[in-house]
């Protein structure tokens, strides 16, 4: 009977032991794939292999997480702020891993306290960082980052969200460009607003614009929706480059006048497409890359992204000048 019992109780222990080792190597495969990149959770773009080789595994994975807290804000946009402020938590200077920096700020993505604070009595972070949140925390500042990015007016108007996050225009350019860079180069002919791949910077902020206004209707004489309900396509490109800086004519047929005329073969992103004759420039768009424009189309058509020979009278290319305006990095967040 002892002898039962004892073999009954080993048989019982035996089953525990199996099941708990299974819930074990359960925790651990749902924890290593929480862990590896793959891709982004909210449908931004894919990284690029710089983007792999630099980027920690487990901020690479945050960054694509966390973008889901502001709709259409690609992960991307986040990493290359984390990579410009600390080295992706790497930087040794004064505010990265306690304390704070000259400015005050503090933390992987450089939060001032009051800023980070605001943003947390928002908006609840998710679980994972720390209790309370702490803007040193690597979960806990990118989600805010996030948050503050989106309040700001990201993704619609992205330029004014970066810059709000750091008010200076030399920062908003290095992180536009270090976002492209963190992007997989799109193939030829797949341009899109998602995608595109320039180290001008000008075009960066113009094209970042543009993009935001996608889905505004087509207004004639149109100036942006807080102004008159739309765009039309002189309007737009207009706007759009005005956000870089740089001041163009109101209409079309001015506009092709600004800026060295650009062989169809050698069209960059930021290069402005015109449509019509000498006599009757009466179209254009903002170049994007791999054979696409973004613009204001006509009546019932809201500004989109099409090919650039989806209109039948291609005229001529041309790039605006660049002349940025001055602008020195605070280093920190307001």
């Amino acid at each position: 009977m002892l002898v039962k019992a004892l073999g009954a109780g080993s048989a019982i222990v035996v089953f525990l032991v199996v099941v708990i080792a299974a819930v074990v190597t359960t925790a651990l495969v749902a924890n290593q794939s929480a862990l590896t990149p793959g891709p982004p959770a909210t449908g931004g773009s894919t990284p690029s292999p710089q983007a792999r080789a630099d980027i920690p595994p487990n901020l690479l994975v945050l960054y694509q997480h966390a973008a889901g807290d502001c709709p259409g804000l690609d992960w991307s946009v986040l990493a290359a702020i984390g990579k410009v402020e600390t080295d992706h938590d790497r930087s040794t200077l004064p505010g990265a891993h306690d304390g704070e920096n000259f400015a005050g700020a503090g933390g992987p993505m450089q939060f001032l306290e009051p800023t980070f604070q605001a943003v947390t009595s928002r908006h609840q972070l998710p679980p994972g960082g720390a209790s309370p949140p702490s803007r040193y925390n690597h979960s806990d500042a990118i989600h805010a980052a996030a948050y503050y990015l989106c309040d700001s007016g990201a993704p619609q108007d992205l330029h004014r969200a970066i810059f709000t996050y750091n008010h200076a225009e030399d920062y908003v350019t290095q992180v536009l460009a270090q976002a492209a860079r963190y992007r997989s180069t799109p193939a030829p002919g797949s341009g899109d607003c998602r995608t595109t791949q320039t180290m001008n910077s000008a075009a960066v902020k113009a094209i970042s614009f543009a993009c935001g206004q996608l889905g505004q209707p087509y207004v004639w004489g149109g100036n942006g929706p807080t102004v008159n309900g739309g765009w039309d396509c002189s309007g737009l490109t207009k706007a759009a480059y005005a956000a870089a800086g740089i001041t163009l004519p109101r209409t079309t047929y001015d506009q092709v006048h600004v800026g060295p005329r650009i062989p169809d073969d050698q069209l960059q992103p930021g290069d402005l497409v015109f449509y019509g004759t000498t006599a009757d420039v009466h179209h254009v768009g903002l170049y994007l890359g791999g054979g696409k424009i973004i613009h204001a189309p006509d009546y019932h058509q809201p500004v989109q992204v099409s090919g650039v020979h989806s209109l039948p009278d291609y005229f001529a290319a041309t790039r605006p000048s660049i002349r940025m305006a001055p602008g020195m990095r605070s280093g920190a967040n307001e």
